[in-house]
C-alpha cells in the first residue's frame, strides 16, 4: 500500500507542470532608467561630451589681444623725462592683435565640432554598452529562478523516487543500487543549487554596481521576458544597424577631423600676422601715432610645415582604415549575434513544441509500465533525467536568445523585443 502511494505521488509530480509563479515585479525599462541616471560611467561620459560642446567656439575665436603701455625717456630713465623737448621721449600705449590667415580660425572650430561630435556618438556608445551589460545581467539573474524552479521540481521527484526504491527494496523487489544512484543525483542536484545561488549572487551585485547602488540593496524577482521571432531580416539589421551605430559614427566624425586637419596643416605654409595701433603723448611737442604690420615668414617650409601635412596624412590613412575595420567587425558583431538569436529560437520552438512533450510522453509511458511491471526502474530513472535536462535546456536557450537580442540591440540601436519592429 506504501508503495503505491509513493508511486502515484511520483507521477503526480512528474506530470505536474511548474507551480504558479511568484508575484514578480522587477521591469527591465525601470532598470535601464535608473542607469541612464545614476550610473556614472554615462554621467562621466555626457560631462565629456558636454565640455566638448564648449571647444569649438574657442577655437574659432581671434587670440586675445596685447596692450602695451611704456614710455620713453631722454637723459635718466624716470617717466616723462625730456617730454615736449626730446622728440623721442614719450609716454602711451598700443593695442596688438594676432591674426591667424583666413580660413585657419574656421578649420580649428570645425575640427573641434567635429571631436564633439565623435564625443557625442562615444556617449551613445557608452550608454548602450552599460544597457548592455544591465540587460544582460537581468537576463541572467532571470533565468536562475526557473532554473532554481526546475533542479526543485527534479529534487522533489528524486525523493519520491527514493522512497519508492525504499518500497520495493523493503517488499525484496528492488536493490541498493537504485538508492545509491538516487542519492547520487540529489547530490549533483545540490551542487547545481550552489552554482545557481551563486550566479543569482553575482548578478544582483552586477545590477548594483551598474545602478551605482549600495552593495547588498535588494534587486527583486526579474519579470519573465517574452519571446518574439525577429520580424526583420540580417540584411536590414545590417543596413539600419551599420547606419544607426554609434562606434562608425564616432570614426566617420574622427575621418573628416583628419581631412580638416590636413586642410589646416596645408594652410600652415600662409603666413599669420599682427596687426599693431598705438598712441604716444609728446608732451609740448604734437602726439605721435603708430601703426604697424607683423608678418610671420614660413621660411622653414621644408623641415616643419611640410612635415605636419605629412603626418596629417597618415592620420587621416588610419581613421580611414579604422573606420573600415570598425564596419566589417560591427557587420559581422550583428550577423553572429542574428544567426545566434534564430538559432536559439528554433531551439526554444522544438523543445517546447516536440522535445519537451515527447519525453514527458516516455516519461509517463515508462511509469506507467513500471506500475505493471513490464519496465524496470532504470527506463523510468532515465526517462525522469531526460525530461529535467530537456527542460533545463530550454531555459538556457531562452537565455541565449535574450542575450544575443541584446547584443543586436546595442550593435545596431534597434528595438528588437517588442512585436512587428518593422
Amino acid at each position: 500500500m506504501r508503495f503505491y502511494s509513493c508511486l502515484g505521488a511520483f507521477v503526480s509530480l512528474a506530470l505536474a507542470g511548474a507551480a504558479g509563479a511568484q508575484e514578480q515585479g522587477l521591469e527591465l525599462k525601470d532598470l535601464v532608467a535608473e542607469a541612464l541616471r545614476n550610473n556614472p560611467e554615462i554621467l562621466a561620459s555626457q560631462k565629456r561630451y558636454e565640455a566638448a560642446r564648449q571647444r569649438p567656439s574657442q577655437a574659432a575665436s581671434l587670440p586675445d589681444p596685447t596692450l602695451s603701455l611704456g614710455y620713453s625717456a631722454n637723459g635718466n630713465p624716470l617717466p616723462g623725462t625730456g617730454l615736449g623737448t626730446q622728440p623721442t621721449s614719450n609716454i602711451g600705449f598700443s593695442f596688438t592683435q594676432e591674426f591667424p590667415y583666413p580660413g585657419k580660425l574656421r578649420l580649428r572650430g570645425e575640427i573641434s565640432s567635429k571631436e564633439a561630435d565623435a564625443e557625442l556618438a562615444q556617449y551613445t556608445l557608452v550608454e548602450r554598452n552599460v544597457i548592455l551589460r544591465l540587460t544582460q545581467a537581468f537576463y541572467r539573474l532571470q533565468h536562475t529562478y526557473p532554473a532554481q524552479e526546475v533542479l526543485d521540481r527534479n529534487h522533489a521527484l528524486l525523493e519520491t523516487l527514493l522512497r519508492i526504491i525504499e518500497a520495493r527494496y523493503a517488499a525484496g523487489q528492488g536493490s541498493q543500487q537504485e538508492a545509491f544512484k538516487t542519492q547520487t543525483e540529489l547530490s549533483v542536484l545540490e551542487t547545481k543549487r550552489i552554482q545557481l545561488e551563486r550566479e543569482r549572487r553575482t548578478r544582483e551585485a552586477e545590477i548594483n554596481s551598474l545602478l551605482n547602488r549600495p552593495a547588498g540593496t535588494a534587486v527583486g524577482q526579474p519579470v519573465e521576458p517574452h519571446v518574439h521571432e525577429i520580424a526583420m531580416t540580417l540584411d536590414e539589421i545590417k543596413a539600419r544597424g551599420l547606419d544607426a551605430a554609434p562606434e562608425l559614427r564616432r570614426d566617420q566624425k574622427m575621418v573628416e577631423r583628419s581631412e580638416l586637419s590636413l586642410n589646416l596643416a596645408r594652410k600652415e605654409v600662409y603666413p599669420d600676422y599682427a596687426l599693431t595701433g598705438g598712441y604716444y603723448y609728446m608732451g609740448g611737442m604734437p602726439p605721435m601715432y603708430q601703426v604697424r604690420a607683423d608678418i610671420k615668414l614660413p621660411l622653414y617650409f621644408g623641415r616643419k610645415q611640410h612635415a605636419g601635412v605629412a603626418e596629417q596624412w597618415q592620420t587621416l590613412a588610419e581613421a580611414r582604415h579604422a573606420y573600415a575595420a570598425a564596419g566589417q567587425s560591427i557587420g559581422f558583431r550583428i550577423e553572429d549575434a542574428y544567426l545566434a538569436a534564430q538559432s536559439s529560437y528554433q531551439l526554444l520552438n522544438l523543445y517546447l513544441n516536440t522535445v519537451i512533450p515527447q519525453a514527458h510522453l516516455a516519461l509517463q509511458s515508462s511509469l506507467t509500465a513500471y506500475q505493471t511491471g513490464t519496465a524496470d526502474f532504470l527506463s523510468v530513472f532515465t526517462n525522469h533525467i531526460m525530461v529535467v535536462d530537456y527542460e533545463m535546456n530550454y531555459h538556457e536557450e531562452m537565455l541565449n536568445f535574450h542575450l544575443a537580442v541584446s547584443r543586436l540591440e546595442e550593435l545596431t540601436g534597434l528595438d528588437l523585443t517588442k512585436e512587428g519592429q518593422r
